[in-house]
């Protein structure tokens, strides 16, 4: 089964309906795509009146890929807001409790940044990581090159795979050791996921002194024929995994929807159980 989505529903005008009100985006995405990511979890440790309003605006089946808080990952920069690293995991897995309740928790998506590296003192913060993790459906995306290294690329689907790890997958520019190659590879037998950064090499990197860096790093609108090959890549994950869930990243120009709602047409791709569409959502599409 592959499962389509996007990082977000809060930025996606192709997707809203003129009659909704700025509040309904997520009842709007919802009528389009079976899963999201939740990008606001990785910002703050979200309450739980804001994860139960989001699961009442949303269909039984419908799925959220959690994005792991940023003092988990390491992004964090300063005194991090709790009394102990603890108290951090403890409140944000207290957070995922409604979810797992729901069942509609996909997994949690732990995204460590470009500078975590392939060495043994990261290894075991992943080892913890997942430790206090444990009750919970873990996805791991690495940002630095090393990971992937011919002489440890094995290795690290080996421990991924026998640490019960899904395998983020990711199509995004070849930069320099801040990026990963597409290893589509699942790790894990019930699920493996597929992130779709854009490839705009031009802006991956950070230069440093660009204050408008973040807001063309996912430009980028794959054409047709790479969404093809993004289907043959999908293919491959089947046969490896019982679910492949994609998410399309690709925003930073708006158009990571589109991209999306291509994609599914090109694998015919057609969900049960969505929210009620509004007659004027993809008009002409």
């Amino acid at each position: 089964m592959i499962h389509v989505g996007l990082t977000g529903w809060g930025d996606h005008p192709d997707v809203y309906s003129t009659f909704s009100k700025s509040n309904e985006k997520l009842v709007d995405y919802s009528a389009y795509f079976p899963v999201v990511e939740l990008d606001a979890a990785f910002y703050a440790i979200q309450p739980e009146r804001n994860i139960v309003k989001w699961m009442k605006e949303t269909p039984d089946t419908f799925q959220f890929i959690v994005k792991a808080y940023q003092g988990i990952t390491g992004h964090h920069r300063g005194e991090l807001p709790f009394e102990s690293t603890n108290e951090m995991f403890s409140l944000f897995r207290e957070s995922l409790k409604p979810l797992i309740q729901a069942g509609k928790l996909s997994m949690v998506l732990v995204q460590f940044p470009p500078w975590f590296d392939c060495k043994r003192e990261n290894i075991t913060y992943i080892s913890e990581v997942k430790e206090q993790l444990k009750d919970f459906p873990l996805a791991i995306e690495f940002r630095h090159q090393s990971w992937y290294y011919p002489e440890y690329k094995e290795k690290t689907l080996e421990y991924l795979k026998n640490n019960d790890w899904i395998h983020s997958v990711c199509d995004e520019p070849q930069a320099g050791e801040g990026s990963i190659p597409l290893v589509p590879i699942s790790t894990n037998e019930n699920h493996v996921l597929l992130r779709l950064h854009g490839r705009n090499i031009h802006g991956w990197r950070n230069p440093g002194n660009d204050q408008k860096w973040r807001e063309v790093r996912y430009l980028y609108d794959y054409n047709t024929a790479e969404l093809n090959e993004i289907a043959n890549i999908a293919k491959t994950l089947e046969r490896q995994a019982e679910n492949v869930t994609i998410l399309f990243n690709n925003n930073s120009g708006g158009h990571a929807a589109k991209n999306a709602k291509q994609f599914m047409r090109l694998c015919n791709l057609e969900y049960k159980g969505l929210s009620p569409k509004q007659l004027d959502f993809f008009e002409g599409e």
